[in-house]
């Protein structure tokens, strides 16, 4: 019974932490965008003799200024709220599975309540299954649509943060072997991100 039923649950509330999933989820969009921007500083490797006294770089750690954004912060902590029920309705149904397991592994019942419990467990097995899977799929399109609102605001922030400093491009620190402090404007981008879009 363990191997198909409680390993599988054990498996699908590694997400217990819902709101911890989407703070560190990938950011395909900004990850996306600062491939661009490596590519195009290898395209300008060449000129870089020429222009770089004229071209000024930044760097933006976004992965880390949206996490410690208040809005996102907020809304992880709504999100949490949301699904903490069925969370603890699938938790009941792993205690359950494995209740059942320990007692069919006792050898003290009758072969008639033996196959009544297997039935029992099967049927809890298929609960758990369902509500694992919608789950999944809510908090998916959840996440889909919080990271791609919170993306495109960072994106407009970053950008009038650069035309303020007077910035010529910005690429993301996953794309940055190597940058000097002062070109970090992480802090800058954080704080008008949460300026601009305060939690409500």
């Amino acid at each position: 019974m363990r191997n198909a039923a409680g390993g599988r649950i054990c498996d699908k509330l590694a997400y217990d932490n819902l709101c911890l999933s989407i703070l560190r989820s990938p950011i395909i969009m900004f990850r996306s965008l600062a491939i661009r921007a490596g590519l195009l500083c290898l395209a300008l490797a060449p000129l870089a003799t020429v222009a770089s006294a004229q071209l000024k770089i930044g760097v933006v750690n976004v992965q880390k200024a949206m996490i410690d954004s208040d809005e996102l912060k907020k809304t992880s902590a709504e999100v949490e709220a949301k699904y903490k029920p069925k969370q603890d309705e699938l938790l009941k149904l792993q205690q359950d599975l494995q209740s059942i397991q320990t007692q069919l592994q006792s050898n003290k019942l009758t072969p008639q309540a033996q196959a009544d419990l297997q039935l029992q467990g099967q049927r809890k097995q298929r609960d758990a299954q369902r509500l694992s899977d919608d789950l999944q799929q809510e908090f998916d399109r959840d996440r889909q649509d919080i990271l791609g609102k919170s993306a495109q605001k960072m994106t407009d922030v970053v950008k009038k943060v650069a035309e303020e400093k007077g910035l010529d491009m910005v690429i993301d620190v996953s794309q940055a072997l190597y940058f000097k402090p002062a070109m970090d404007i992480t802090a800058d981008a954080l704080a008008a991100y949460n300026k601009a879009y305060p939690a409500k």
